[in-house]
């Protein structure tokens, strides 16, 4: 069963004869517990099409289904509240947010929702990125990879359809072994979630990706 599927996607800045094509074109479709990996250089559209298939930017032509809905024939507020429960993003920035501790961060997706996080399922991510002993720290006293943990436990909490990752190790060097936050991919395919990440390695996406 597709989650996701984009047709014909196109997203052009700018006027002829300077026109940017960021997308010209892109069709995929990724299947439940399906695990992609985008990869490409610095500026060769990875984040737009991220973007796009998030419902965080509107492309120039094109659609974006996601479990069957078109996001855009949703409305701004009706996107909003589709995109909170459908999808989990991990940005490359974080987007902690700075007034918030670790588990108010966490559980701010549920709570925006209306709802109470699952507490049982809040434990077990939390101890699977070792961030137990963080709960109540402020993300300012966090370093780059424990902030970068927040972010995919946050993305997780609301047990989506389908994770959207921007660079999720980009903070992390790559060395022999995978970098901790691998086993949280492999976690959330478990749960049947699908995951789109954007990663410049071929290396790296070639250890974990399906396709």
């Amino acid at each position: 069963m597709d989650v996701l599927q984009t047709i014909d996607l196109k997203k052009y800045y700018g006027s002829e004869p300077n026109v940017t094509r960021a997308l010209d074109g892109v069709s995929l479709s990724v299947e439940q517990g399906e695990f992609v990996a985008v990869v490409g250089t610095s500026g060769s559209g990875k984040s737009t099409l991220l973007h796009m298939m998030g419902g965080l930017d509107t492309p120039t032509s094109g659609s974006v289904i996601v479990r069957g809905d078109e996001l855009a024939k949703k409305k701004d507020e009706e996107l909003t509240i589709f995109r909170r429960r459908n999808i989990g993003f991990i940005f490359q920035n974080y987007n902690l947010v700075p007034i918030l501790n670790v588990y108010e961060n966490i559980v701010l997706p549920v709570e925006l929702d209306g709802d109470t996080a699952d507490e049982r399922f809040m434990d077990e991510i939390v101890e699977m990125l070792a961030l137990e002993d963080r709960l109540m720290n402020m993300p300012n006293n966090l370093s780059g990879g424990q902030q970068q943990r927040v972010a995919i436990a946050r993305a997780l909490i609301t047990k989506p359809a389908i994770i959207l990752a921007d660079e999720p190790t980009g903070s992390i060097k790559l060395v022999q072994h995978y970098p901790k936050e691998i086993p949280v991919i492999l976690f959330s395919l478990s749960m049947r979630i699908s995951e789109i990440t954007d990663r410049h390695s071929v290396r790296f996406s070639s250890r974990v990706s399906d396709s």
